[in-house]
């Protein structure tokens, strides 16, 4: 009888135990707190980036936004390498979101592409890439080939876009790499697509100095060198793609959880070419850390 009333005790506590459990569980700090969703338990997103600043300092602005969203992130593929290094690991499904170039991804996967303009190159990823990677939404920021001018220059002769220079009424030289002169968007390619003929110079790693100091009128510069901002730069539009447009793209192996495509497609929304020099500038110059860098913009853009 003893043993029979213990045992019906026991029960009912550890029922009373269970239902207070239940509900601690489902309370709220704060009563009034609205109900979120949370991320599923055990669904780490690993963000990924190539070995170069530029590269990390967008992966981090990935990983810092979610993580201010819930999500738990991984960051132990920053620093892949190149793309024989890390898009294996992304098909693998090893590595689950990486800040990519649109015309440079294209090629990877289709060489034969003849698509330029950064809405072309765009719209032809999905076809190109392989079953199981898609792409978010496209940022106006770039890092690709450019034609560039000084702003005293762009100034003088009213230059906004590459065909501008066929009005400009003295001699023009350009400037960049040494192979620049036998690729396609080279002085040949200049002269084909916007009727305008230029001389050549090859001054590799001195280009921006051979701009500053009139030695050369246009200079072969990436859209997101840091001297853009630091030395008053004006990149040329490229309306006619001369270039392949290589646009800021967020690639996803498989799916993302709930909610997480949306933190990144409002990063993309706000990240601009000026923007992305400005990141430059801060991790080059002003020798910021990638993680205040990244905190600071996604603060100064309201993302988090």
């Amino acid at each position: 009888m003893f043993t029979a009333k213990k045992s019906r005790l026991a029960l009912a506590a550890a029922v009373l135990t269970g239902v207070a459990l239940v509900a601690a569980g489902c309370a709220s700090s704060d009563p009034l707190a609205p109900e979120t969703d949370a991320p599923a338990a055990g669904e780490t997103i690993v963000i990924g980036s190539q070995a170069y600043y530029s590269n990390e300092i967008i992966a981090e602005i990935y990983a810092q936004a979610l993580e201010n969203g819930g999500f738990e992130v991984s960051r132990d593929a920053f620093n892949s390498g190149q793309r024989d290094a890390y898009i294996p690991a992304l098909e693998a499904g090893e590595i689950t979101l990486f800040p990519e170039y649109s015309g440079n991804l294209l090629q990877f996967f289709d060489p034969e592409t003849t698509a330029r303009t950064s809405d072309d190159v765009y719209a032809a990823l999905p076809d190109a890439l392989p079953d199981g990677l898609s792409v978010l939404d496209q940022s106006s920021a770039t890092d690709q080939d450019s034609y560039t001018v000084t702003k005293a220059f762009a100034d003088e002769n009213s230059l906004v876009t590459i065909g501008d220079l066929a009005n400009v009424s003295t001699p023009l030289t350009l400037g960049g790499a040494p192979e620049l002169a036998e690729r396609p968007y080279g002085p040949a390619g200049l002269l084909e697509t916007y009727g305008v003929t230029v001389a050549f110079s090859p001054t590799a790693d001195t280009t921006v100095e051979a701009l500053l100091a009139n030695t050369v009128q246009v200079a072969n510069v990436y859209t997101a060198d840091p001297r853009i901002q630091t030395d008053d730069l004006v990149v040329l539009e490229d309306p006619e793609g001369l270039f392949l447009a290589s646009n800021v793209v967020p690639v996803v192996s498989g799916e993302l959880p709930d909610g997480a495509a949306e933190i990144i497609n409002a990063i993309s929304a706000a990240l601009t070419p000026e923007g992305l020099v400005a990141l430059n500038v801060q991790s080059t110059v002003d020798q910021e850390s990638t993680p205040d860098i990244a905190k600071a913009w996604l603060t100064e853009n309201g993302l988090i």
